[in-house]
Protein backbone atom coordinates (compact mmCIF):
# COMPACT_ATOMS: atom_id res chain seq x y z
CA UNK A 1 0.00 0.00 0.00
CA UNK A 2 1.13 3.57 -1.03
CA UNK A 3 1.80 5.65 2.40
CA UNK A 4 4.14 8.08 3.23
CA UNK A 5 5.52 5.81 6.27
CA UNK A 6 6.63 2.79 3.64
CA UNK A 7 7.77 5.50 0.88
CA UNK A 8 10.21 6.90 3.63
CA UNK A 9 11.21 3.57 4.84
CA UNK A 10 11.79 2.25 1.39
CA UNK A 11 13.96 5.01 0.91
CA UNK A 12 15.82 4.22 4.30
CA UNK A 13 16.06 0.59 3.81
CA UNK A 14 17.42 0.32 0.20
CA UNK A 15 17.57 3.64 -1.85
CA UNK A 16 20.21 5.27 0.60
CA UNK A 17 22.45 2.41 1.50
CA UNK A 18 22.37 1.67 -2.49
CA UNK A 19 23.39 5.20 -3.44
CA UNK A 20 25.64 5.03 -0.45
CA UNK A 21 27.57 2.01 -1.07
CA UNK A 22 28.18 3.08 -3.95
CA UNK A 23 29.39 6.84 -2.89
CA UNK A 24 27.08 8.48 -4.58
CA UNK A 25 25.33 11.04 -2.88
CA UNK A 26 21.89 11.31 -2.88
CA UNK A 27 21.10 15.30 -3.01
CA UNK A 28 17.30 15.57 -4.75
CA UNK A 29 14.91 13.29 -5.43
CA UNK A 30 12.46 13.99 -7.79
CA UNK A 31 8.37 12.68 -7.10
CA UNK A 32 5.38 13.15 -8.49
CA UNK A 33 2.62 14.88 -6.57
CA UNK A 34 0.89 11.83 -4.95
CA UNK A 35 -0.17 12.13 -1.11
CA UNK A 36 2.84 9.20 -0.30
CA UNK A 37 5.19 11.89 -1.57
CA UNK A 38 3.89 15.32 -0.36
CA UNK A 39 2.29 16.53 2.53
CA UNK A 40 3.15 19.18 5.64
CA UNK A 41 6.89 19.35 5.75
CA UNK A 42 6.26 19.09 9.82
CA UNK A 43 4.07 16.26 10.19
CA UNK A 44 4.26 14.07 7.07
CA UNK A 45 6.69 11.08 7.38
CA UNK A 46 7.95 11.01 3.75
CA UNK A 47 9.01 15.05 4.08
CA UNK A 48 10.40 14.25 7.76
CA UNK A 49 12.78 11.80 6.31
CA UNK A 50 14.25 14.33 3.63
CA UNK A 51 14.76 16.47 5.89
CA UNK A 52 16.40 14.21 8.34
CA UNK A 53 18.82 13.56 5.55
CA UNK A 54 19.24 16.04 3.98
CA UNK A 55 17.36 15.31 0.51
CA UNK A 56 15.77 18.47 -1.39
CA UNK A 57 12.89 17.29 -2.61
CA UNK A 58 11.27 18.30 -5.94
CA UNK A 59 7.82 17.77 -7.39
CA UNK A 60 7.16 17.54 -10.90
CA UNK A 61 4.89 20.19 -12.45
CA UNK A 62 0.99 19.17 -12.60
CA UNK A 63 -0.28 18.27 -16.33
CA UNK A 64 3.63 17.79 -17.09
CA UNK A 65 4.05 14.41 -18.57
CA UNK A 66 7.48 14.88 -19.66
CA UNK A 67 9.20 14.88 -16.10
CA UNK A 68 6.27 12.77 -14.74
CA UNK A 69 7.22 10.25 -17.33
CA UNK A 70 11.07 10.67 -15.42
CA UNK A 71 9.27 9.60 -11.69
CA UNK A 72 7.19 7.07 -13.62
CA UNK A 73 10.55 5.38 -14.96
CA UNK A 74 12.65 5.85 -11.76
CA UNK A 75 9.60 4.65 -9.81
CA UNK A 76 9.51 1.06 -11.74
CA UNK A 77 13.61 0.97 -11.26
CA UNK A 78 13.31 1.17 -7.81
CA UNK A 79 10.37 -1.19 -7.81
CA UNK A 80 12.13 -3.72 -9.51
CA UNK A 81 15.80 -3.10 -8.39
CA UNK A 82 14.90 -2.67 -4.65
CA UNK A 83 11.31 -4.38 -3.88
CA UNK A 84 10.97 -6.97 -5.98
CA UNK A 85 14.91 -7.97 -5.17
CA UNK A 86 13.68 -8.58 -1.59
CA UNK A 87 11.42 -11.67 -2.80
CA UNK A 88 14.09 -13.24 -5.13
CA UNK A 89 16.80 -13.73 -2.63
CA UNK A 90 16.05 -17.25 -2.11
CA UNK A 91 14.43 -19.97 -4.62
CA UNK A 92 12.66 -22.71 -2.55
CA UNK A 93 13.06 -26.18 -4.82
CA UNK A 94 9.87 -28.32 -3.41
CA UNK A 95 6.59 -26.63 -1.94
CA UNK A 96 7.02 -28.17 1.33
CA UNK A 97 10.05 -25.87 1.63
CA UNK A 98 8.14 -22.76 1.05
CA UNK A 99 5.38 -24.03 3.81
CA UNK A 100 8.21 -24.88 6.33
CA UNK A 101 9.43 -21.24 5.81
CA UNK A 102 5.66 -19.87 6.04
CA UNK A 103 5.14 -21.51 9.18
CA UNK A 104 8.73 -20.20 10.38
CA UNK A 105 7.74 -16.54 9.79
CA UNK A 106 3.77 -16.27 9.70
CA UNK A 107 1.11 -16.51 12.02
CA UNK A 108 -0.20 -19.92 12.17
CA UNK A 109 -3.86 -18.75 11.27
CA UNK A 110 -1.35 -17.02 8.25
CA UNK A 111 0.56 -19.55 6.77
CA UNK A 112 -0.98 -21.51 3.78
CA UNK A 113 -2.30 -25.08 4.60
CA UNK A 114 -1.76 -26.18 1.20
CA UNK A 115 0.64 -24.87 -1.68
CA UNK A 116 -0.57 -25.58 -5.31
CA UNK A 117 1.97 -25.11 -8.00
CA UNK A 118 1.18 -24.25 -11.24
CA UNK A 119 3.23 -22.79 -14.08
CA UNK A 120 1.44 -20.19 -14.60
CA UNK A 121 -2.04 -18.49 -13.41
CA UNK A 122 -5.27 -19.07 -15.49
CA UNK A 123 -6.42 -16.11 -17.65
CA UNK A 124 -8.84 -14.88 -20.17
CA UNK A 125 -7.80 -13.31 -23.12
CA UNK A 126 -7.47 -9.97 -21.68
CA UNK A 127 -5.42 -11.12 -19.49
CA UNK A 128 -7.55 -11.24 -15.84
CA UNK A 129 -7.24 -14.01 -13.30
CA UNK A 130 -9.68 -16.51 -13.57
CA UNK A 131 -10.82 -17.21 -10.77
CA UNK A 132 -13.62 -20.07 -10.97
CA UNK A 133 -11.26 -21.94 -13.00
CA UNK A 134 -8.64 -21.20 -9.87
CA UNK A 135 -11.18 -22.95 -7.36
CA UNK A 136 -11.70 -26.08 -9.70
CA UNK A 137 -7.93 -26.11 -9.98
CA UNK A 138 -7.99 -26.78 -6.17
CA UNK A 139 -11.15 -28.93 -5.61
CA UNK A 140 -9.21 -31.10 -7.67
CA UNK A 141 -6.14 -31.18 -6.47
CA UNK A 142 -7.96 -31.77 -3.28
CA UNK A 143 -9.89 -34.77 -4.40
CA UNK A 144 -8.64 -37.95 -3.98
Amino acid sequence: RKTPLTAADLLNDRVVPFFDEHRIPLCRILTDQGTEYCGNPERHEYELYLAVEDIDHTRTKTKSPQTNGICERFHKTVLNEFYRVAFRKKIYPTLEELQAWARERLAPYKAPRRLLWLPELPRNPLGKVLKPRLRELFAAERAP
